[in-house]
Formats: structure tokens, C-alpha cells, sequence
């Protein structure tokens, strides 16, 4: 029988196939790896570490403190025109060249604390931030407009995070700047693609938009962390396993796969968490209880964030979608008192985190080791701009093709102009396990340029433009004798959601939502389906005990009020 004489070529092909399966076979059968048990410290090296933390711990508080203040003047001699995170960078930077003084003159030494640690970011500070995001999101708009707002923020991101880090790729390649590879260059331009909430949503509140319009933004600008973050771990994951010797299709195809791992997968845990939370708080009646009810809430809320972590997915993805649903169903099986205790708390808090990464940001600059080349920051400052125009202008007219709410040009250059980048990328940055270390200082750097650029240029000139583009609204302004504000904490500390303080009977509940014509789509199958399945249904006792619970919270504090020692009846009789 006379033999087939294969070619080199496909001898070769076969052959590489047969490697790179016997790999992953190997990878699949063989045991995972004990975890190395990390020693813990005694003595000496503990009391030092203490030391140490308790340090880290005093000059944060104080730096929290001095940022409070600032906002507390800002608002109060009424300086709305500026940003609260232009103010508390701006006074970061301060902070920071003082700290800088102190130390040339070896008068302290506080390098250790005044650095900025992307564990303690990623782990304590970003996760109240984006619960209390989506734990506050008008539901109805947002579920309204969820085709629209994935849109923006998944493809709008991805098509971002691809010019930006194609843009450096090549131009590495042509050595007119700073030479990344492949994966480097994608990392970097996902990471730069976040776009910041708390800035954005303080100028469209500013702006007085139309609520759907603003929902449109806003929701997009959450979403967009969370998969800007899930697109960096996704380059980073490629990094890691040394992607140099498979195709540029295969890549995209693996690099395809882990994305949409985490995206849904992060996403069903986050809302699956969330679905579990509404039916133990549905069937554990904790009402009478606010201290455990609360207690309870507060578990839920951090446990996505821990379980996603655990197991290979992305925290920030769980705990977003968690919030969002716990706010849909969980948070009307709450008592009136958890209720308003629950949506302050996680303002106070969401706010006390954002103060704390700004200000750090600011102090960044005379703290982290910098490698500055000024065609590398010039180029990307010139590819984020372009990737954003890319993202909103193409996008906001095809979905103007589907839409009633149209989005006018004028809106859509706002949008541009207020895409601000904030501590999501600079902290990515920071994480980034780049080699050499140089590379690492120059994504940093870089970073920390574009980031302070958006925040104090384009968040300084919002105001402005809002001015110079939006004439007729700011002339009825001033006929209604309104200030334009750009405070987030003045306005969510002088407003309650009233959708968050809602209690339906039975009866209102049908008449209000089951009986409309108008519901469609998702909206007909929460309203018929899910929220009375997953959502307590009140009896008139119910809202009886509710309101006796409220009274005798008020009634008590009246009464410790007027016993104060500056009280009395008379001063009553006068306010009266």
C-alpha cells in the first residue's frame, strides 16, 4: 500500500493543533494548585504593620474631613458653577505639594500613607460607589430604555476602548510614540473608556434635561464602568497567559468568550442575588425590626461583590445589577424607617468614597513615580476624544431611527463634552500588572494626566458651555430666579425618592399598574408577573403599623428636642 506523503505545511498546522490540545487537556485534567498559605505576622513586624495601618487609616479620615469641609463651603456660600470633584482635586493637589514641602524639609515622612493602594479601591471604596448607582436608578426609565443604554454602554465602550487602543498600537508601530503591544494597548484604551457618573449625571442635572435623556446618559455612564473594567480584566487576562504563539482570530475569539463569561455571568449572580434577597425579605417579616432589617440589607448588598471575586467573575458587574434589582423589589419589603435609613446611608457613604478617590487623585501627582513623554499623552488625549465622538455621535443617530425622545445635536455635543474620565481609570491603571516597570509608570502617568484634564478643563468649562449653548433655558432660569447647581450633595441631601417610599395595597397595586394599557414588554411582565411574586403585597395593618412605627420615631425625637436645654414652651408657641 503506498504511503500519502503529506506536506510540510500541514504536517506543521497538524501538528501545532495537536500541542495546543494536548495543553488545554493537560490544563483541564491536571489538579489545580494549592494556594500558598501567606505567614502571618507576630510580634515586631505586627506591631509595625498596626502602626502602619492606623496611620494609613488617621490621614485618610483627615483627608476626608478637610474634603467635607470644602464641599460644606462650596455649598454654602453657593458656588454651584463649580463641581465638587474639580473642588476636592483641586484641593487633593494642594494637599498633596504641602505634603510634598513637608517632606523636603524632613519635617515628616508620610509617603506610605498618601499613597494610593488599588486593593483598597477595588475592595472598600468602588463598591459602595456603584451599589448606591444602580440602588438609585429611576427603574422605570431605566427598564424603559435598557436597549438603548446597553447599547451605549457595551458597544459605545467597545468601540472606544478599540480606537483608543488601536490608535496607540499602531502609532507604536510607526515609533511616533511610546511602543505597546497588542494587549498592552487594548488595556489601556479599555480602561480609559469610563466614563465618570458623578460628574456626568451633576451636569445633566444642571442642564434640566429631559428625564428620559438623562436616564439615557446616566445609565449609560454606570454601565460603562463595569464593562470598561470587565474589558481590562478581559486584556489582562490575555496578557497573562502569554497569547504570542495563537492567531490574531483566536484572540478575539478567546478574548471574545471571556468577556461575555463575565458580562453575563457577573450580571445573572449580581441579579440572581438580588431576586434571593426580595424573597427572604418577603418571607422573614424583619419590619417590626428595622436595626435587623438593616443589618440584613447591608449583607446582601456586599455578598455579589465577594462571590463574583471568588469565582473568577467581576464584582463590580454582581454588585451593579444587585443594587438595581434589590431597589426594584428587595427595598418595598422594607419598613418605612429601613426604607429612608437605607437610601440615606448609602448616599452618605457612596459620597464619603467618591471624596476619598478624588482627593487621593489630586495628591497622586506628587506621590506616584511618573515617566512623562509628551507625544504619548498629547496622542492619547487627542485618540479618547476621538473615541468618544466615535461612540456618541454614530450611536445617537441610529437610535434616534428607533425613538420618540430624540436626541437633538446640541444634546449630543453636551454628551462629548461631558464624557469625564474619573478614579475608575486611574485606579485600573494602578492595578495593571505591567512589565517593565517604566511601561507601568507610563500608563500611569499618562492616566493621571487625561484624568485630570477631563475633570478640571472639560468639568471647569461645563458650566460655560451650558451658558453659551443652552440660552433660552438659562434666561427662563433667570426669570424663575433658579440657580443652576452643579452640587450632587446638596440636591440628593434635600430630596427623597418618592418611587423608594412607596407602600401599595393589593388594590392600589392593580389599579395603579395591572389594569394600564400602556405598560409593554418587560414592563407588562413585572408589572402582571414578577413584582407581585417577588414583592410584599401590603394590608391595611400593614400601612397602619408602618405609620405608627414613623410616629413614634418623630414623636420621640420631638420630645428629646423640647426637654433640650435650649427649649421651651414658649419657643414652641412661637415657631407654632
Amino acid at each position: 500500500m503506498a504511503e500519502v506523503e503529506v506536506p510540510n505545511a500541514t504536517r506543521d498546522a497538524l501538528n501545532a493543533t495537536l500541542r495546543a490540545t494536548l495543553a488545554v487537556t493537560t490544563k483541564l485534567v491536571a489538579p489545580t494548585p494549592a494556594k500558598p498559605i501567606l505567614p502571618v505576622q507576630t510580634g515586631v513586624e505586627a506591631q509595625q504593620e498596626e502602626q502602619s495601618s492606623g496611620m494609613t487609616i488617621f490621614f485618610s479620615l483627615l483627608v476626608l474631613a478637610i474634603c467635607i469641609i470644602l464641599v460644606h463651603l462650596l455649598i454654602k456660600y453657593r458656588l454651584h458653577f463649580l463641581p465638587e470633584s474639580v473642588a476636592v482635586v483641586s484641593l487633593g493637589i494642594l494637599m498633596g505639594a504641602f505634603i510634598k514641602i513637608i517632606e523636603s524639609q524632613k519635617l515628616a515622612n508620610w509617603k506610605e500613607e498618601e499613597m494610593f493602594r488599588p486593593n483598597m479601591f477595588f475592595l472598600l471604596l468602588l463598591p459602595p460607589i456603584i451599589f448606591e448607582s444602580g440602588y438609585s436608578l429611576h427603574k422605570g426609565n431605566f427598564f424603559q430604555n435598557i436597549g438603548s443604554i446597553t447599547l451605549f454602554s457595551v458597544f459605545g465602550t467597545a468601540i472606544s476602548a478599540f480606537i483608543v487602543g488601536g490608535g496607540i498600537y499602531f502609532l507604536g508601530q510607526a515609533e511616533v510614540i511610546y511602543k505597546l503591544n497588542m494587549t498592552d494597548s487594548f488595556a489601556f484604551g479599555s480602561l480609559i473608556s469610563a466614563v465618570d457618573p458623578v460628574a456626568t449625571i451633576a451636569i445633566f442635572n444642571a442642564l434640566n434635561v429631559d428625564p428620559v435623556l438623562n436616564m439615557l446618559v446616566f445609565g449609560e455612564s454606570i454601565l460603562n464602568d463595569a464593562v470598561s473594567i470587565v474589558l481590562t480584566n478581559t486584556a489582562e487576562g490575555l496578557t497573562r497567559d502569554n497569547m504570542s504563539d495563537v492567531s490574531g482570530w483566536q484572540t478575539f475569539l478567546q478574548a471574545l468568550g471571556y468577556f461575555l463569561k463575565m458580562f453575563f455571568g457577573s450580571a445573572a449572580l449580581g441579579t440572581l442575588t438580588g431576586l434571593i434577597s426580595a424573597l427572604v425579605l418577603k418571607q422573614i417579616d424583619l419590619r417590626k425590626t428595622p436595626s435587623l432589617e438593616f443589618g440584613m440589607m447591608i449583607i446582601f448588598a456586599y455578598l455579589p461583590y465577594g462571590l463574583a471575586e471568588g469565582i473568577s467573575l467581576s464584582g463590580i458587574m454582581a454588585i451593579l445589577f444587585s443594587g438595581i434589582v434589590m431597589s426594584h423589589y428587595t427595598h418595598h419589603n422594607l419598613s418605612p424607617v429601613t426604607q429612608i435609613l437605607m437610601q440615606q446611608t448609602l448616599r452618605t457613604v457612596a459620597f464619603m468614597c467618591e471624596t476619598c478617590v478624588f482627593a487621593f487623585l489630586g495628591m497622586s501627582i506628587f506621590s506616584f513615580p511618573h515617566k512623562f513623554e509628551m507625544s504619548f499623552v498629547i496622542w492619547c488625549i487627542v485618540l479618547v476624544l476621538l473615541g468618544r465622538a466615535v461612540n456618541i455621535f454614530p450611536l445617537s443617530y441610529l437610535i434616534n431611527f428607533f425613538r420618540d425622545h430624540k436626541i437633538t445635536p446640541k444634546m449630543m455635543f453636551i454628551m462629548w463634552f461631558s464624557g469625564l474620565r474619573g478614579a475608575i481609570p486611574y485606579a485600573l491603571s494602578l492595578h495593571l500588572g505591567l512589565e517593565p516597570i517604566e511601561k507601568r509608570q507610563l500608563i500611569g502617568t499618562t492616566t493621571i494626566i487625561i484624568v485630570l484634564f477631563t475633570i478640571l478643563l472639560l468639568g471647569g468649562g461645563t458650566m460655560p458651555l451650558i451658558r453659551l449653548i443652552d440660552i433660552e433655558d438659562s434666561k427662563a432660569r433667570r426669570r424663575n430666579k433658579k440657580d443652576i447647581t452643579l452640587s450632587k450633595t446638596e440636591k440628593m441631601g434635600n430630596t427623597i425618592e418618592s418611587e423608594h417610599l412607596s407602600e401599595l395595597t393589593e388594590e392600589e397595586y392593580e389599579a395603579q399598574y395591572i389594569k394600564r394599557q400602556d405598560l409593554k414588554g418587560f414592563m407588562w411582565l413585572d408589572a402582571k408577573y414578577l413584582n407581585p411574586f417577588f414583592t410584599r403585597r401590603l394590608t391595611q395593618e400593614d400601612l397602619h403599623h408602618g405609620r405608627i412605627q414613623m410616629k413614634s420615631l418623630t414623636n420621640k425625637w420631638y420630645e428629646e428636642v423640647r426637654q433640650g436645654p435650649s427649649g421651651s414652651e414658649d419657643d414652641e408657641q412661637e415657631l407654632l
